[in-house]
């Protein structure tokens, strides 16, 4: 087997384990859990997800485009100042987010779990976002295993044999451990690299400037990731912290379809699309989208099919009548996953091209037409109204950004 495809399935094998334990996790949850536990879980999660945004500001999308474009000898500079924004936005927004527990809107005796994971995962986020960019998927794939696959596994293990470690404070204590270790091997990885520039000064003017490329980028994320919060708190007025357990298992499930597509597909493709457009190769640029498009498309179609043929079993087996009777939930977090991940064809190949304002206002756009359209819908269909207004909300992106593909994309790289 030749070395690259060696490594890729290395590579997908450390993403599928990841996933497996993720799934073993979620279920054993569902299953030792109340469901009103596994929806504050749910709502942790989400939260943590949504915040570590505002600690890194999506600075990430522009240094990882300069460092694709420069020496090595002029990485560590590129990486201090990116370090140097970063403790300025702690100092900010980590007491803004004390808010959530004063104002009780999420429990205060998870307050610190909730900080001292949002810190552990946007550092080993980060270290992730510069491996892969590096090409050193491999070890990215590694590090994830350890934030989300091995604690996972071991902690599912100790409830099943152990039932009074059947609670929440057990679980956010493996996932703090799993996280710190994935940090340890980033940063061990990161000294093997010999990057050079450490001691470069701080160039606020260069931060400056890619903070005019990141902030527009950071306003499109906070309303993607925004559908992906906001949706959890609204699901949850909407009917109630119980039944919220059913949605985060179901959204559960279906969002492992974006794990697979992370790491079999837009892991390889896009650092190769931004290195094709950037040496003006239209060739392999055509090539890579076209591939981009028929490994997505084989990989969702085989994934969807799967989830609907296991779901009846994994439901008898969690025993549960609360989530048999909201199966109905089930298909409509699959379509949700499905359309989204349709959506990351044109995205990418309109990111490689520096193409970043379609993307920003097909994300804005789409939480302006997900809050109206879910409130509509909710007077009439109140636990649908959350699924059915985020598959509107995908599909206003899939389409604005194919449109802006077509539109924008010079026509020898179609």
């Amino acid at each position: 087997m030749p070395k690259h495809s060696l490594m890729r399935f290395i590579n997908i094998a450390l993403r599928g384990t990841t996933l497996a334990s993720k799934f073993l996790l979620i279920f054993f949850l569902a299953k030792f859990l109340e469901p009103q536990e596994l929806g504050v879980y749910g709502l942790l999660t989400a939260t943590i997800g949504y915040a570590l945004y505002l600690l890194g500001f999506d600075f990430y999308t522009y240094t990882t485009r300069e460092i694709l474009k420069r020496k090595r000898h002029e990485w560590g500079g590129l990486l201090v100042d990116q370090g140097a924004l970063s403790a300025v936005l702690y100092v900010i927004f980590l007491p803004l987010l004390s808010l959530i527990f004063i104002k009780e809107i999420l429990p205060w005796n998870y307050a610190a779990w909730f900080f001292v994971l949002l810190v552990l995962e946007h550092l080993t986020q980060e270290l992730s976002r510069l491996l892969i960019a590096i090409s050193e998927q491999l070890l990215a794939s590694a590090m994830l295993f350890l934030r989300s696959g091995i604690w996972a596994v071991l902690v599912t293990m100790l409830m099943f044999f152990r039932p009074d470690t059947r609670d929440l404070n057990i679980v956010l204590g493996s996932w703090t451990a799993g996280s710190f270790l994935a940090l340890l091997l980033g940063l061990y990885r990161l000294r093997q690299l010999k990057i050079s520039g450490w001691n470069k000064k701080i160039d606020w003017q260069w931060i400056g400037q890619g903070l005019k490329v990141a902030i527009p980028l950071l306003l499109a994320t906070l309303a993607l990731r925004g559908l992906f919060t906001i949706d959890r708190y609204w699901f949850a007025d909407l009917a109630n912290m119980e039944t919220l357990g059913a949605y985060v298992l179901f959204i559960g499930i279906s969002s492992a379809l974006m794990s697979f597509l992370d790491a079999g597909v837009f892991a390889f493709i896009y650092p190769e699309l931004i290195s094709a457009h950037h040496n003006k190769d239209a060739h392999v640029f055509r090539l890579k989208v076209r591939a981009l498009l028929w490994q997505t498309l084989t990989l969702s179609a085989a994934f969807a099919i799967v989830a609907l043929l296991v779901i009846d079993p994994l439901l008898f087996w969690l025993d549960k009548p609360l989530y048999t009777e909201h199966k109905n939930l089930f298909p409509w977090t699959l379509l949700i996953m499905l359309i989204y991940s349709m959506g990351m064809i044109p995205h990418y190949a309109l990111y490689a091209q520096g193409l970043d304002r379609p993307i920003i206002h097909s994300h804005i756009a789409s939480l302006l037409i997900f809050i109206p359209a879910t409130w509509l819908m909710s007077q009439y269909w109140p636990l649908q109204a959350v699924p059915a207004g985020l598959c509107i909300a995908f599909l206003s992106i899939l389409l604005w950004k194919c449109l802006a593909f077509i539109r924008l994309t010079p026509a020898q790289y179609r």
